[in-house]
This record gives C-alpha cells, structure tokens and sequence, in this order.
C-alpha cells in the first residue's frame, strides 16, 4: 500500500505519518507533502504528482483553517477548501485511491439542543464551514471515500488552543474564556490512529470523529491549567462578552458541536476522552521542551 498525505506541516499530517511509521509501512510507501511539493490549487501539479506517486490511499489533510481571515479572503479559502479538494478528488479517481477528508463542527449552525449525527442537516454560517462543507460535497463523487468531522483539533506539529493558553499563563494570572460554545477537543495523535483504520477498511461515508465527552472552552481552559499546575482563574464569559471585552470581530462560531459518536463507535471504536488525550498531550510537550 502507498499512502499520499497533504498538509503534512499540519499538526494532523505530522501525526497521520507517525502513525503509519508505527504500524511498519516503508518510508518509501509514504509521501508526506506540503504546499511547497504540491499546490492542491495547481490542476495539473496535482494531477502529475499523483499520478507518478499513484497512491492507494490520500490522507487530504491541507486546508484553509484561518477561521477569522476567510471572512475578508473568501476566494482564497474558496480556492483552497473547493477547488484544491476538487482537484485532489480528481486525481484520486483516476489512480482510483481511497481518499480520506478532514471537514469540521463548522457544516453545522450549533442551534441543535442535542447531538448532532452524520445525517443532521448542514448550515454552516461561516466562510470557513461554507467551503468546507463544499468540499466534502466534491470528495463525495468518490465512491471510495471518508469524511470525518473533527473539531477543536491539537497536536504536537503547530499552534493549538493548549499551546496559547499555556503561553498566556506564563503572564496572566486570569483569563476571561469563552463558555457557551461546547464540543470536543481532538488530539491528532488519537485522530491519527482511526484515520489509518479506515484506510485499511471499506466501511465509507461520512463520520464524526472527536475524543470523547464535551466541554466548553473554558473549561478547557480551566483543565489545561489544572493539569499542568499554573494558577490561572478563567472567568466564564459569553460569546458576546467576549467580544466586547477584547473588541474583535470574528466568524460565526457554532455554539453546540456535541458530535454524536455512535456510527464510529459502531465501525471502528471510540476515541479516549479529552481529558484523557490532554494528558498525553502534556507529556509530549513537557518532551519537546526537554530537547529544545
């Protein structure tokens, strides 16, 4: 098996060829690459690179992630999350590879009172959720396809909530967080492991994939500190409050994006809880620093 993965400087394509290294595939067998080794933008770029490589399974990690810019560079995020999927989906049928796509919360407008499952209708409010539900709509004219919706990710290779928190603590003895958004924070090593499963299966569709159990991002906050033992109070604030606070202008966030696992639970199995993986995340950290 040969296996493609775009955005590999992302913190999900770093961990996606971890995990693949892990199980014994060949370093040959693997090409990680980034914008700079391929522009998903680029037709015929991605046509060539895929074909000479001819892949059995694309990891389509690269996107548009700037939430807040998207807003005023719409055609760029446009170009990226549509065009660049449309162009990977393309190449991907012609070498007649799996492909496996990373969507998000954000197809969602977070107005639900429950779960939301894989057959909840989309609304996305943002430019970011708009495009990136359009590219799960081209990713689906590959019969042999993954979407999973991931939310709230962190990982070793990049800036994540935990990161800046960690960063603001070192001067900050409180903090005022947001608390009535509510999802599931993803750590791309866990995330990692189901995405290679799938790789090896053929139960296609569309998933939701976070680690266990919920919270808001203040309490995010609040175990983050906790857990890595710095004095920070979080003051638990609005939206609204927020924004006001800070005076920013931000995109649409969808204020519920409890994911309902069942159908990953079913097909593969469930991610550790959050709590669990920001553990884990704290031991690699504390490991980066020590070979800093």
């Amino acid at each position: 098996m040969k296996y493609l993965i775009t955005g590999y400087k992302g913190q999900l394509g770093y961990d996606v060829k971890r995990e693949l290294l892990k199980r014994g595939v060949k370093e040959e067998d693997i090409f990680a690459i980034d914008k700079e080794e391929m522009d998903i933008t680029d037709r015929e770029e991605v046509n060539r690179v895929v074909n000479d490589f001819k892949p059995d399974v694309i990891f389509h990690c690269a996107a548009w992630t700037a939430v807040d810019k998207a807003e005023d560079m719409r055609d760029a995020c446009y170009n990226v999350n549509v065009v660049g999927t449309k162009n990977v989906v393309d190449a991907s049928l012609e070498v007649g590879a799996t492909i496996i796509y990373m969507s998000t919360d954000y197809v969602f407008d977070g107005t639900k009172e429950g779960l939301y499952t894989e057959e909840d209708k989309v609304n996305p409010k943002s430019v970011y959720g708009k495009t990136k539900f359009l590219g799960e709509e081209e990713v689906r004219r590959n019969p042999k396809h993954f979407i999973t919706r991931i939310s709230w990710v962190f990982g070793i290779n990049g800036h994540n909530f935990i990161r800046t928190m960690l960063k603001l603590a070192e001067n900050h003895s409180e903090l005022n967080v947001v608390d009535d958004q509510i999802g599931s924070p993803t750590y791309t090593v866990d995330l990692a492991k189901i995405l290679v499963d799938m790789s090896c299966s053929d139960k296609f569709g569309t998933y939701n994939v976070t680690n266990s159990e919920y919270c808001s991002w203040a309490e995010f906050a609040e175990y983050i500190f906790e857990s890595n033992k710095k004095c920070v109070k979080v003051n638990k604030v609005t939206t609204e409050e927020y924004l006001e606070i800070t005076g920013t202008k931000q995109a649409y966030r969808p204020r519920n994006s409890r994911l309902d696992k069942s159908k990953l639970e079913e097909n593969f199995e469930l991610l550790p809880s959050w709590k669990d993986a920001v553990n884990r995340y704290n031991i690699e950290l504390q490991k980066e620093k020590e070979n800093a």
